[in-house]
């Protein structure tokens, strides 16, 4: 059922049955290691490149979360993924092995949410039974494609976030069990533009991104921040966080300390060097799926809305010294009773 504007209520049990995540070293030596369900030492995962690299996480993710759930691939109806490189090349690689069928999507950092979102419109309306939502960002391709090369040695500014190194796939299906979590909404964003160009500076870009959306979800369901234990953006990290923070005072609004990030969870900033915090797709995919998805099965928190954010700039646009557009979509995910 679609509910005002952008939001849609699913009316079936649309849970997310499990899910696996893997980071990268770096990843694996923050605050939320012992989440992870797999931490890879070389950053190459034994490939030649760091785009095969990537591709290599992202079809680790996939694989060994259908193996855990005992599944065959041809029980799996559809795989929905994307990540930041040229052609979604990194999700094309994983993919190509599988013999699933596949649906490329692209949303940026925010590609979490949308993939899970698009997924559960699948499940909800019967079209499909199993689908595997999924995502990937490798920190030294995106550095490599979106700013410069890191042989080049270039220091980053203090706006400057770190792409995380990871993957995350999510199984997502009709389920009555009260211990997976359920996908009750899911808020489609929309493209805003307020005239930032700097690609060093995304928390900055996609931080009014995530206040619509917030909004526009509460205006949809009639809820507001009382309703849930957590809100919790995707990758402002502490630049972007804080914005977030002065566009709610701006408009009067009032809102608990439960107002999380997932790019200032990822990494330790005293002891990890990561700038302004953690970004790429896989910040809030494994950040969830690593540590959110366990609370809420162990019932730490019951109703969350995650917000993860994308800046949509590519190489082209950055040369051409155009702004950057960003989105944000949103899912509340709930323990149901």
């Amino acid at each position: 059922m679609k509910l005002g504007r952008a939001t849609y209520r699913f009316e079936s049990n649309v849970a997310i049955s499990d899910c696996f995540t893997v980071v990268g070293k770096k990843e694996g030596q923050g605050p939320l290691s012992i989440y992870f369900d797999m931490v890879i030492e070389d950053e190459y995962a034994g490939q030649k490149s760091w785009e095969l690299a990537e591709g290599k996480l992202l079809n680790i993710a996939i694989t060994k979360l259908v193996q855990r759930e005992g599944e065959k691939p041809d029980n799996i109806d559809l795989i929905l993924s994307g990540d930041l490189l040229n052609q979604l090349s990194s999700s094309h690689f994983a993919a190509r092995d599988l013999d699933i069928p596949f649906i490329g999507i692209y949303g940026a950092c925010s590609t979490f949410a949308l993939s899970i979102g698009l997924a559960s419109l699948f499940v909800d309306s019967g079209f499909a039974k199993n689908v595997i939502a999924a995502t990937s960002s490798h920190f030294c391709s995106a550095e490599k494609q979106f700013r410069y090369p890191l042989e080049l040695g270039i220091q980053k500014p203090p706006t400057s976030q770190w792409t995380v190194t990871g993957a995350a796939a999510f199984l997502i299906k009709q389920e009555d069990s009260l211990q997976s979590p359920k996908i009750t909404h899911f808020t489609v964003g929309r493209i805003l533009d307020f005239g930032i160009k700097d690609p060093n500076n995304m928390g900055a870009a996609m931080a009014p991104a995530a206040f619509d959306t917030i909004m526009r979800h509460f205006s949809d369901t009639k809820r507001s921040f009382d309703y849930y234990d957590m809100i919790i953006t995707g990758d402002l990290g502490y630049v972007g966080r804080k914005l977030l923070d002065e566009l709610f005072k701006k408009e009067g609004i009032r809102f608990s300390s439960e107002l999380f990030d997932c790019g200032i969870l990822m990494f330790d900033p005293e002891t990890q060097n990561t700038g302004a915090g953690a970004s790429g797709c896989a910040a809030s995919a494994c950040v969830f799926g690593g540590y959110l998805y366990k609370l809420l099965r162990e019932r730490t928190f019951e109703k969350i809305l995650i917000v993860p954010t994308g800046a949509l700039m590519s190489q082209s646009t950055a040369l051409l010294g155009e702004s950057i557009p960003v989105i944000a979509h949103a899912l509340a995910i709930e323990m149901v009773q």
